[in-house]
């Protein structure tokens, strides 16, 4: 797949600092592998919809009540006025908060995979929105991750985010910000069928109501025969999606919450 630069939110500003090659990040209290990683890119281009009503969310500031039953979600419970939020998602239907920094439920890889298939997503692409609510001070998405869960490797990455890098654009509950992205969770050496995968997001000077992230999945522009895609069924056929990543060469570590 096309691989990305680690962009901040605006391309004229300074790039962010390159991901650690083959190095260990420490999340949740637990060592994860770069073994290759693709390369997220935050823009201020604003999703599509209204994130309760269509989308599935993943980490999210408050309730949604409008969720799918089958899709589980962590609900932090946005207080306002924290110097950090730093949530995984968890697979809990109606969801449920599993704790700052703590591991949650894993989703299995082949329900995300149904879930973008039958939102006729067929590459498995997808990217995340972000709602954003400030205090008219713009506060700061520091680092979000897909990681593979069963393996303990990093996936997909945003780090070192700029200061400030999610202004408000549309504030109030439900009215989504920012697009981070691009993801792909076909099969290949990173992942697996029965692998379980979970993100990650770190956002500081949270200031205000709830900031929520939900999945945007990426409609196919030619879809492949419903024969091959069955939500809720077997996969056959998907490995022929397999990714290719950048392998990265070097030593070293990184620690963050």
């Amino acid at each position: 797949m096309k691989k990305k630069l680690l962009l901040p939110l605006l391309a004229s500003a300074a790039l962010l600092t390159a991901l650690p090659a083959k190095a260990d990040i420490v999340l949740g209290g637990q060592n994860w592998t770069f073994n290759g990683v693709d390369t997220l890119a935050l823009t201020a281009v604003v999703p599509g919809g209204n994130q309760p009503q269509n989308v599935q969310c993943i980490i999210c500031g408050a309730n949604q009540p409008q969720q799918l039953s089958t899709f589980g979600y962590t609900n932090y419970g946005n207080a306002g006025n924290q110097t950090s939020e730093v949530y995984f998602s968890t697979n809990v239907s109606g969801g449920a908060n599993p704790g700052t920094n703590t591991i949650g439920s894993g989703y299995d890889g082949t329900f995300l995979r149904n879930y973008l298939i039958a939102s006729g997503d067929n590459n498995l692409r997808f990217t995340v929105g972000i709602d954003a609510n400030d205090t008219n001070t713009p506060q700061t998405l520091t680092s979000f991750f897909l990681l593979n869960l069963t393996t303990k490797t990093v996936l997909s990455a945003f780090i070192n985010g700029t200061a400030g890098n999610i202004a408000s654009q549309n504030n109030g509950t439900g009215f989504p910000d920012y697009t981070l992205g691009e993801f792909d969770i076909s099969l290949g050496q990173d992942i697996h069928l029965g692998d379980q995968l979970i993100f990650f997001a770190r956002i500081d000077g949270a200031n205000d109501g709830p900031d929520s992230f939900f999945i945007q999945p990426i409609a196919s522009t030619v879809p492949l025969p419903a024969t091959v895609w069955l939500f809720g069924g077997g996969l056959a056929g998907i490995a022929a999606l397999a990714r290719r990543r950048k392998k990265l060469n070097g030593h070293g570590q990184v620690q963050t919450a």
